[in-house]
């Protein structure tokens, strides 16, 4: 199914927030998808966006499908179902994201990287065919005792300035300290990717769980959602130490606080959507500083949005502005145009 919608008009209303005294706009119009996908088989979670770099018109979108018999569905711009790229016979993939270039049997290779709850391993293809270059999966959470503390959810790729690709991950609970861990990937000089463990960091309150993660490259940070508290903000790089830079998001969430995405508007300028999940809403928040200021709130068509991705580019002419998606617990995933959330609220690469 597609719709088609002009920016919707939003009204500016001042509200109080804790990290800042300056306005947000707020709307209660429901913002319409562009697309919808075709529906997965049991519960969509998360998607993540390849962009094509020869053609992006040829970009893909792959999601999970979260069930003891899950799979990684392959979309193209159209929210149409790839069935060859489909990856199935996973173990409750949880979340998924994607890095480009690591360099496999000495040529660069872009990677999609899920975490598979069930079996407590990262699984990792290669794209855009979706070939395993994992030996059948990569264990992680090593050594760790309890219920839940290996059951792995959260995942987001972070490529340095050298181009060195870590995985930094997430799991079902942990400890008040060091619940994610990081680890950098490589081949293992037979043409398989591997994962060494670089450090362990990050706060939790202990609330709920910690799902949804973000990497600002660029700007060198973690972003990730301590659900029921807020969004905890750290350095990238090991090197840089363990340090709590910033919690922000903390006041106007109905429930959890789940997906995180960022709209680049510059190098290192732009904005940090997080979703909250039990109002269909996204709060928007100013992604450079080094305190998150909120700019202002949307209401979205998809419901309970868990996952989302984002990219700031032009990929055809529906999106010529970049594109935002999200998914939906219809089992479908929703693709949005950035103008129409950005409205006349916020910057649009042209």
């Amino acid at each position: 199914m597609k719709k088609f919608v002009r920016a919707a008009v939003f009204s500016a209303i001042i509200i109080s927030c804790k990290t800042t005294q300056q306005s947000a706009a707020i709307s209660e119009e429901v913002i319409q998808p562009a697309v919808i996908t075709q529906p997965v088989k049991h519960d969509t979670d998360d998607p993540a966006i390849w962009i094509n770099k020869k053609d992006p018109s040829k970009s893909l979108i792959v999601g999970t499908d979260k069930d003891k018999d899950g799979a990684l569905f392959v979309f193209d711009l159209e929210g149409r179902i790839i069935p060859e790229l489909t990856v199935s016979g996973l173990q409750r993939p949880n979340n998924v994201d994607i890095a480009y270039g690591l360099k496999i049997n000495g040529r660069p290779t872009d990677i999609a990287v899920t975490t598979e709850r069930l079996t407590h391993k990262l699984r990792i293809f290669s794209l855009p065919d979706m070939k395993a270059v994992d030996g059948g999966g990569i264990p992680v959470f090593e050594g760790e005792a309890g219920e839940g503390f290996r059951d792995l959810m959260g995942i987001a790729l972070y490529t340095a300035p050298d181009g060195k690709i870590y995985a930094i991950v997430g799991r079902k609970t942990g400890p008040a300290e060091g619940y994610l861990w990081q680890y950098l990937l490589e081949d293992d000089g037979r043409g398989v990717v591997k994962a060494d463990l670089v450090r362990k960091f990050g706060k939790y309150s202990g609330k709920k769980e910690i799902e949804s993660i973000a990497v600002d490259n660029e700007n060198g940070f973690i972003y990730y959602s301590d659900e029921q508290v807020g969004v905890r903000k750290y350095h990238a790089d090991p090197a840089k130490g363990n340090e709590e830079l910033n919690l922000f998001a903390q006041t106007g969430f109905a429930s959890d606080h789940e997906g995180i995405s960022i709209y680049k508007t510059g190098p290192k300028t732009g904005y940090i959507l997080v979703s909250n999940q039990g109002a269909n809403k996204f709060h928007i928040f100013r992604r450079e500083g080094n305190r998150q200021e909120l700019l202002k709130v949307v209401k979205v068509a998809a419901q309970e949005s868990d996952g989302s991705d984002m990219v700031s580019i032009p990929l055809n002419d529906k999106f010529r502005h970049g594109m935002f998606v999200v998914m939906s617990t219809d089992r479908t995933f929703h693709y949005y145009r950035w103008e129409d959330i950005a409205g006349k609220d916020l910057k649009i690469n042209k």
